[in-house]
C-alpha cells in the first residue's frame, strides 16, 4: 500500500516567524529555526526530520504569508 511523503519548503526571507505553522504539523516535524535570522530579523520556520512529513499541506494552509511550499509524493 502506498504512503504520502511529503517535501516543505519554506521561503525564509519572507518569514515572519509567526509559529502558527509549527501549531498544526501533526508529525511536530515543523520548528523555528533559533540559529539563524532572516532578512526581516526574525527566526524562520523550518523542518527537521523532512522523512517524517506526510504531505498534508496543514503548515502551508495556515501560514499567513505564503511562504511554505508542500509538495506530496506517494511512494511504495
Amino acid at each position: 500500500m502506498a504512503k504520502a511523503k511529503g517535501k516543505v519548503t519554506f521561503n525564509e526571507d519572507r518569514c515572519k516567524g509567526c509559529e502558527l505553522c509549527t501549531t498544526v504539523c501533526p508529525t511536530k516535524i515543523v520548528v523555528m529555526n533559533k540559529e539563524k535570522i532572516n532578512v526581516k530579523g526574525y527566526h524562520p520556520a523550518t523542518v527537521i526530520e523532512m522523512e517524517k512529513c506526510i504531505g498534508c499541506a496543514n503548515c502551508a494552509l495556515i501560514c499567513p504569508d505564503t511562504v511554505i511550499t508542500v509538495e506530496r509524493i506517494m511512494v511504495e
